[in-house]
């Protein structure tokens, strides 16, 4: 059987159950589990629950019912060893501003029991391109290498499982594409990463599998390919060879569209017609096809069409 890194049974969270206030239901039951060495995209809008899913993994935040084992080890039997299975990458900008780089990453190992002997400081400063400024104060670090800080920190105990919350929000290029080329490393030496993000290309380039959350519920999990086979819509995009007549005899439910260029797209539902129908019409049409292109959904449009309405 596949090992899994994490497994998530009927979890719950109520915030303000003993209050005044109403309560809210935060999360309702949450079923899922995450494959070990998989980099697992968690998805959702502002206020889906992501974050209190998050918190309950890293010990932060407590259950109001249901069931956590990370890493084989059952949160509420084995708080200590399920915690030290986890790193995570927070979204907020939280360091001491009067300690360097290197301080930070000994304090935090410290605080973690890692012993001397065992840490990897110098190993995770060049990792994350922060050996130049080890001595420096965290204060005077621009906002790119805090957060590369902030990955630091999260590494320094060697966790089996490194949680991502929105790591680029906010990012330049160069951060980003260096980001990615660490988690991608880290991942191929066996590390499970949980990815939260708001650019859905970035989770549709990463990730092995995709779970989206919507008001406390799992809207949906599945591998990413199956998520983006989920959009039955497709678009061919042609650039006729001189000018296109204005009416064409399509099949039933194909729609033609008008593009910058000359060119012209025509949507079809690939459950009812096939690409090689609507070519056929263009054929017949007397239509010389100088370029062709294929365009399908984006994880936008699923992750869209999943949440929108709910």
């Amino acid at each position: 059987m596949e090992r899994q890194a994490i497994e998530i049974t009927g979890l719950r969270k109520t915030y303000g159950a003993s209050g005044r206030a109403a309560p809210k239901e935060a999360l309702k039951g949450i079923d899922l589990s995450i494959p070990a060495g998989s980099i697992f995209g968690l998805l959702g809008p502002n206020g889906a629950g992501k974050s209190t899913l998050i918190n309950i993994l890293a010990g932060l935040v407590r259950k109001s019912a249901g069931r956590v084992v990370i890493w084989g080890f059952d949160q509420d039997v084995n708080p200590r060893q399920s915690r030290a299975a986890i790193g995570v990458m927070p979204q907020e900008l939280n360091m001491d501003p009067f300690f360097s780089p290197r301080a930070a990453l000994e304090m935090q190992a410290g605080l973690y029991g890692v012993p001397k002997a065992e840490r990897w400081t110098d190993e995770i400063l060049e990792l994350v391109g922060l050996s130049a400024q080890a001595e420096a104060y965290a204060r005077n670090l621009s906002g790119g290498m805090k957060r590369r800080l902030l990955l630091a920190k999260a590494l320094v105990h060697r966790p089996q499982i490194l949680v991502l919350d929105e790591p680029t929000a906010g990012v330049d290029i160069e951060l980003r594409a260096m980001l990615w080329a660490n988690v991608r490393k880290l991942n191929d030496q066996g590390m499970t990463i949980i990815l939260t993000t708001h650019y859905l290309e970035e989770a549709e380039a990463m990730c092995d599998e995709i779970a989206i959350i919507n008001h406390g519920d799992l809207v949906v999990r599945d591998t990413t390919a199956n998520l983006l086979g989920r959009m039955d819509r497709k678009a061919l995009v042609i650039e006729p060879e001189g000018t296109a007549p204005e009416t064409i005899a399509l099949p039933p439910g194909v729609s033609m569209e008008a593009r910058p260029g000359g060119r012209i797209a025509f949507g079809y539902r690939r459950s009812e017609t096939s690409a090689e129908a609507v070519l056929d019409a263009l054929r017949d049409a007397g239509i010389t096809i100088r370029d062709v292109a294929s365009e399908q959904p984006s994880l936008e449009d699923v992750f869209v069409a999943l949440t929108s309405g709910r």
